[in-house]
Formats: C-alpha cells, structure tokens, sequence
C-alpha cells in the first residue's frame, strides 16, 4: 500500500520527518508551508548587499552532544568548526559569556585561581534560598546578587517581557557558570556552522521524486487535508485549534538591519545587558562564517516583544497559564485522528536545532514501526508532565 502524507511546515521537522520517512515507507509525502520559502526560523540566505549569509530569523548555531546527529546533518552539508563566544555589555563595560574565571576576575577586580573564585561566589550566594521557586532566586542562589543584577536581570526582563521572578527557575539552569577560562557558549562537544547554509541543508533532506513542495500555503484545519493517509503538523498547537481556549505565549523577535564597512562589533553576539538599551543583543552574521572574506558587514538589533496575531512565534513562556492552556489542547488533540504533533510550535517547548533533528528521527522510526505492525500512529512526538 503507498501512503500519502502531508506534513504542514517545511523548517527541521518537516524535512527530517520526510527524509527519513520516503527511505523506509512506500510512501508520497506533500509538504506544505505558508512562507515563500523552506527552513523554518533556521532559514539562511544570502544579504543582497554584501553577499554575507544571514540567519534571516536570528543566529542559529548547531551544537550537539550526540556523534549521529551530528554525523546526519554533515551528510547534507560539510560543517565548519565554529565556536560561539558571547560578550556582554554591562554598564559600558565588554565581559565575556557565559560567566567565566575571566569575567568572575574583571568583574570584581580580581586575581582569583578557580578553587578561589569558586568559594568567593560562594559566599555571595544568597543561602537563605533553599529551594528556588523562580528565575530570580535561581540566580541568586547560585551566583549572588551582583552578578545576576549585572548580566542576567535587565537582559531577561526584556528577553521575556516581565519580572525575572515570574519566570520558572528551569530557564536559567540553561546558562553555565564556569571557574576556569573557557568561554565556549556551549558545553556540546560537537559545534559548527554549515559551509552553504541551513536551508541549503533542508533542501538536500527533501530533494526525492516522491516529495513534493508547496510554499505560501496555509494550512486550514478541519478543511484542508482530507485525501491524506495521515497529517503530520509542526505549526502552533494552539492555532491548529483556532485559538479556542486562548492563545499560548510566546515572545517574538523583530530586528533593526544596519550596514558598515569592514568590522563592526568585533564578534559574532553582543548582548547589552542594561535594562535601559532597547535591544538585546546586536548580531554580526560575518562572524559565523569566518572562511568567507567581505569588506562590508551586516548586523542586527534584536528586540524583543509579546507575539501578536501576525507574528511570529519564538520563544514559548510556559507560564502556569500556558501550560494549563497546553493541556487542554493537547487533550483535544488525543481525540483527533490521522495526525501527529512534532517540533517547537506544536508541542510548545524550547527546542534547539539539535533537539527538534532528533525528535523527527525518532518519530520516524515509531511511524515506520506502527505502519509495519498496523497500529495507530502516535498523535504526539512528546510526553508532557505539567508539572
């Protein structure tokens, strides 16, 4: 039996669904996408000024802890050794992130060796918080109240639209603290840029006769569909659904493009850290690829804000009334048949590129294990605790 699947949204879950998908089944896949183009927010292209390749939705850095996911995604594209160091604007003053020996020592005019710096910060720990219930306390547990204030307060604050305290604690056990040199962004031993770009690599995973693309179209639930053998849906959980319990929340992303000659900042990602710079960081995509010479630069402000109707969505907030929201939808969506919910927007959790590649993967195996056994397929990528 040939299987007929449409997958809606053509960013890293679409294309690694599809790829792995018309290898293993008998299968035609359509993939449809309301933008004008393929790659999600990962989209690349080139600025038509300079030439530069430009993370059209903001910087995206593939990193991973995991040899065949890294091992996959170079066998559409060769990936360069990139290394990602983040410096911070605090006060006037240039420091590096994440915090580090170095920054610890600048910060505080000091000398410390790390066994010294770790005891220091140790003291400027807050020990009256035993367990920490938010994002504030967080910090403050673990790093004091004058680290926080410098490089984490007002950069949140504007990154997610309210006070740090009403943020979970989970968010900031993203960032490192380190008590040697090493200002390497991220701790995954796999990290790199790729030579032609991420959508060039979308477009390798999908070029197969029985693939079919169709950009700038929408996809209506309840109407659109129908002749499929199964729907496999990456776009907003909530927006499949009409918005019928309310919105989820997310913040957005706009930006601010400017040009200059030769250099402009001196690295890849300058966050401003003061709550009183609109902006959160300023990107310079010249950076990323390193192996590529230009005389002109292009870069970007980034500011963030609350996600309107015709935006687009980034970053899920996850508050409690979200995730009660969430529960509801995904509820309806367990009494749905013929479709399964994969990716960041559908099942409304912060994702990296390196997350989302593996969740597809997986998915792909139990689709291929379900059709091979008759059963049903999974409607969810996930499980959700709403704890």
């Amino acid at each position: 039996m040939a299987y007929r699947f449409l997958i809606v949204g053509a960013g890293f879950s679409g294309c690694v669904l599809a790829n792995q998908l018309v290898k293993q089944l008998n299968c035609s896949i359509d993939i449809w996408d309301e933008r004008d183009h393929i790659g999600g927010n990962s989209h690349t292209t080139r600025d038509e000024k300079t030439g530069i390749m430009v993370h059209q939705y903001g910087p995206h850095i593939f990193n991973t802890d995991k040899k065949e996911i890294w091992d996959f995604v170079n066998s559409f594209d060769e990936f360069k050794p990139y290394v990602h160091r983040v410096k911070a604007n605090s006060k006037g003053k240039i420091y590096g992130l994440p915090v580090n020996l170095h920054t610890i020592n600048q910060f505080f005019n000091k000398n410390f060796t790390p066994k010294e710096a770790e005891k220091f910060i140790e003291e400027q720990a807050d020990k009256t918080i035993e367990e920490p219930k938010n994002f504030e306390e967080q910090a403050l547990k673990f790093i004091g109240k004058d680290l926080y204030k410098a490089f984490f307060y007002g950069y949140t604050k504007k990154q997610w639209g309210c006070e740090p305290k009403e943020l979970p604690a989970s968010i900031l056990k993203r960032i490192p603290v380190r008590f040697n040199y090493n200002d390497n962004y991220y701790n995954n031993f796999f990290s790199g840029i790729p030579t032609n770009g991420y959508t060039f690599i979308m477009e390798k995973m999908i070029e197969h006769p029985s693939i079919t693309v169709t950009l700038d179209r929408k996809f209506i639930p309840g109407k659109d569909g129908k002749e499929y053998t199964h729907i496999f849906y990456t776009g907003p959980i909530d927006a499949y659904f009409q918005y019928k319990h309310g919105r989820l929340g997310y913040r957005t992303v706009t930006f601010e493009k400017g040009y200059d000659n030769g250099d402009f900042q001196g690295t890849a990602q300058m966050n401003y850290c003061d709550e009183e710079v609109p902006y959160t960081r300023i990107t310079e995509h010249k950076h990323f690829t390193y192996w590529e010479a230009n005389d002109k630069t292009v870069y970007f402000k980034e500011y963030s804000k609350e996600t309107g109707e015709n935006d687009i969505p980034y970053y899920p907030k996850r508050q409690v009334a979200d995730k009660k929201l969430l529960k509801l939808y995904r509820d309806e969506a367990d009494q749905q048949s013929n479709i399964s919910f994969l990716g960041r927007l559908a099942t409304y959790r912060y994702m990296d590129m390196h997350h989302v590649i593996g969740e597809a993967i997986e998915l792909s195996k139990k689709v291929v294990d379900c059709v091979n056994t008759n059963q049903p397929l999974p409607v969810f990528s996930n499980v959700e605790t709403f704890i």
